[in-house]
């Protein structure tokens, strides 16, 4: 979309995200970083399929992604700083199809978070050097793929985050504006925010006379769309205020009279 040129002329841009964590007309953001930089590994890890009763007869390689899961998450735990937020996830994992038939390979795949740019290619780096180094102890092979691109951090400009505020101020009133720390979520958003100044914002919509509502990426997951008026009408006023606040004026050129000419 940004090489396609979309953004060219456009001075500022504004997101939101609904939340179960904020309650219903309210709002919650802050001004910098406030959701993480993130990247997607895939690794596939080789052996030797075999007959679960010989296991001599095989290598293999649910025992060695095993091992590497264990292994990746002391990446955070004995290798990051504590006061540095990172996040290392195996969400998939996939080998075999019967009790007892040892698999010829296994897939596992994640995902890695940071805030910091270092922070981020470090932990990359270490994935695969811990997936390759560490299936070699279980005599296994393995190939990591990164799935292109990585998620830059979102990063609320400094500018907008004054104009939210005004905003909100005047539309749900200055107790339902709530500071949002950083949370390792991410959004390709950033690319927007990361190409121009931009801000990202989280709309509330917990309600506990409805009931608990579930996060994100749970298959309970449901919307309560008492807020979606509430998100409308703020997304909407971001952006015509700031178009009457801040847009440049349209040049106009002194009236003239006008001849045709043959």
């Amino acid at each position: 979309m940004l090489e396609t040129g979309m953004l060219e002329n456009v001075e500022a841009i504004f997101g939101l995200h609904v939340s179960n964590r904020v309650s219903a007309g309210s709002v919650a953001s802050r001004a910098g970083p406030i959701l993480a930089a993130c990247g997607i590994f895939d690794a596939v890890i080789s052996g030797k399929g075999g007959h679960a009763a010989l296991p001599q007869h095989s290598i293999d390689p649910i025992l060695a992604a095993s091992n590497v899961i264990v292994s990746l998450q002391q990446l955070v735990s004995r290798e990051a700083d504590p006061l540095d937020s990172q996040v290392v996830t195996v969400g998939k994992f996939k080998g075999g199809g019967a009790f007892n038939v040892i698999p010829d390979s296994v897939t596992i795949g994640g995902t890695f978070r940071a805030f910091s740019k270092e922070s981020f290619l470090r932990l990359k780096q270490r994935i695969e050097e811990v997936i390759t180094l560490q299936v070699g102890v279980q005599r296994c092979n393995a190939t990591v793929q990164f799935i292109d691109p990585f998620y830059p951090v979102t990063v609320n400009d400094k500018d907008l985050h004054k104009h939210f505020q005004n905003v909100a101020r005047d539309m749900v009133g200055a107790q339902n504006i709530k500071d949002m720390p950083p949370i390792m979520g991410a959004e390709d958003f950033s690319f927007f925010a990361e190409a121009i100044p931009g801000y990202f914002f989280f709309l509330g919509m917990k309600n506990e006379t409805k009931g608990h509502l579930e996060p994100g990426h749970s298959p309970y997951y449901t919307v309560n769309e008492d807020s979606l008026p509430y998100g409308a009408a703020l997304h909407s006023s971001l952006a015509t205020r700031y178009l009457l606040e801040y847009q440049k004026p349209i040049p106009t050129w002194p009236k003239k009279s006008l001849h045709d000419e043959l």
